[in-house]
């Protein structure tokens, strides 16, 4: 398994490697110990070994020169490492852990089986997408980066408990969910807070998770807003709150929109426009050109915009029921199983 330094990278990884190991299979991961796989990994009692590399795309000149001069070392201790190891196959989930170990894969002329959540592929598969076996995608639109015949739309794996969301019926009160993932977000918590007063709606409830930085103070002023809701530093059961929510507004990682997906959660979608190939946003194009979404730019979102858009979506008949209607449409159940079902092939 090759994929990491985010939680993106990581977890649908080891959603895979599980139905691996259910099936009686031996897993072994391929990681940086600076990565969030050097925590997540290990924890779930996963053998993993180490090699040292660091990003190329969206870096500064000095880090991808170094990048570039460990890049040979980093392919050799790949190759030494599936020497030893002799998999069936090498599955990967993206991040720049990636490179070396696929590149050590096709050296070796084993099966690469890449996991490509995003519309726009990453970096690591866009290079290297000619040569793979198979590439798992979750959008039709992202088979045109790879050989015709070679992708399947399986979407990314998500946890049971987001296709168990029951759909949302209208009611007294109407809930947003406010969300800029574990860490927080500055542009939703700025826009989440310059929309307090702008709020006429006593029917309005927000649900906001702010990250822990800015925890303290946003609560702080939040109780004092008169505004009916919560806000949390973190949210434990983010399944939950999507289920209370009859609106979600958040970023567009793909951890975040497959999880709106299954939920059949309408939303609005800002891109965090720092991220990598623009991926962020292209996936939020994607879910507003099918209906599921509106897309508002970072630098444009604001407490007026968030109620503007709010109070258009609210108040058009049917936007809601639709939207979550073409949310539902991206959702695929059982990717890590159909995932590890795949890499079954290659076993000789």
């Amino acid at each position: 398994m090759a994929g990491g330094g985010s939680g993106g990278h990581v977890i649908p990884a080891l959603a895979v490697a599980r139905e691996l190991r259910a099936r009686g299979h031996e897993v072994h991961f391929i990681g940086t110990q600076r990565g969030m796989e050097a925590k997540l990994v290990p924890a779930e009692n996963f053998a993993i070994e180490w090699i040292e590399i660091g990003g190329l795309n969206r870096v500064g000149l000095r880090r991808m020169l170094s990048t570039l001069a460990d890049l040979p070392l980093s392919v050799w201790q790949a190759a030494r490492m599936l020497d030893r190891i002799k998999p069936a196959a090498v599955f990967s989930t993206g991040g720049y852990v990636a490179g070396p170990v696929l590149l050590a894969a096709l050296w070796k002329r084993l099966p690469v089986v890449v996991m490509e959540p995003n519309a726009v592929p990453g970096f690591t598969h866009r290079r290297l997408a000619r040569f793979v076996a198979r590439a798992l995608i979750s959008f039709p639109e992202t088979a045109r980066w790879f050989p015709k015949g070679r992708t399947e739309v399986t979407g990314l794996p998500v946890r049971d408990e987001f296709f168990d969301v029951s759909r949302k019926r209208p009611g007294p009160t109407f809930s947003i969910l406010i969300t800029g993932g574990s860490q927080g977000s500055r542009t939703l918590n700025y826009a989440a807070e310059e929309s307090w007063p702008l709020w006429k709606d006593p029917s309005i409830r927000l649900l906001h998770q702010t990250g822990a930085a800015a925890y303290e103070d946003l609560a702080a002023r939040f109780r004092q807003s008169g505004l009916k809701g919560t806000i949390s530093p973190f949210i434990d059961n983010m399944s939950r709150a999507f289920s209370e929510a009859d609106l979600v507004v958040s970023r567009s990682g793909m951890g975040t929109v497959s999880e709106l997906a299954a939920a059949g959660r309408p939303a609005i979608l800002v891109p965090l426009p720092t991220a990598a190939d623009q991926h962020q946003l292209r996936n939020a194009e994607a879910f507003e050109k099918a209906g599921a979404a509106r897309l508002v730019p970072d630098a444009e979102m604001t407490g007026a915009r968030l109620v503007e858009e709010v109070k258009q979506i609210r108040t058009e008949p049917g936007v809601l029921e639709s939207m979550a209607n073409a949310a539902r449409s991206f959702a695929r159940l059982g990717a890590a199983q159909r995932a590890a079902a795949i890499l079954e092939e290659f076993l000789h």
